[in-house]
């Protein structure tokens, strides 16, 4: 196609030559630039035609041709660009409301730990005074066991140094059934004055 195109240029352009080359031939003597020449108007005329002829039928539509996809791929760009626009501003969207959404949780996992915190910290302390006071109420029990204890001890070892002097004033030993009836009377005024 392109071959035939050069062929019927050159062609035309040959028939154009021509024409003014017999008129340069047959006018040598006439060089006036402001003659009308009919034979060499009709040449450039016909080679005119003949190339306005070619261009618009074949070489003007490829370039048209040219064009137009040239700027349907840029409108195509443009298209693409501005879609792919539109996908980043809601990504972006899409990206904050997350973010929001993330922070929004965040916040109440926060209170939420935070009231939990507060709540087991309560119980662990309603638990320690429940355990200190059961161990000051067992402590207090261990003391009085301890005393009652020590009060007993101490009366039976003043019972028997009573016993002692007593056998030593009396000059005679007395006899274990004795000794221990005198310290159970002893004990029992002694919870009789404690209590």
């Amino acid at each position: 196609m392109t071959t035939r195109l050069i062929l019927a240029a050159a062609l035309a352009a040959n028939l154009t030559g021509a024409a003014l080359g017999a008129d340069e031939h047959a006018g040598a003597a006439n060089s006036n630039p402001m003659t009308f020449e009919p034979a060499a108007f009709i040449a450039a005329l016909v080679a005119f035609g003949i190339a306005a002829f070619i261009l618009h039928k074949f070489v003007w539509p490829k370039i048209l041709k040219g064009l137009q996809d040239r700027e349907n791929k840029m409108r195509a760009e443009i298209e693409a660009a501005e879609q792919a626009r539109r996908q980043a501003a809601e990504a972006l969207k899409q990206y904050e409301k997350s973010l929001a959404e993330a922070r929004a949780e965040a916040q109440a996992m926060l209170e939420k730990t935070k009231g939990e915190q507060q709540k087991l910290a309560a119980e662990l302390k309603a638990k320690a005074d429940v355990e200190l006071a059961a161990l000051r109420e067992r402590a207090t029990r261990d003391i009085e066991a301890a005393k009652r204890e020590a009060i007993n001890e101490i009366y039976g070892q003043a019972t028997a140094i009573a016993s002692e002097l007593a056998a030593k004033i009396l000059q005679r030993e007395i006899r274990p059934d004795d000794h221990r009836r005198l310290i159970e009377q002893s004990l029992g005024q002694l919870e009789t004055v404690k209590g």
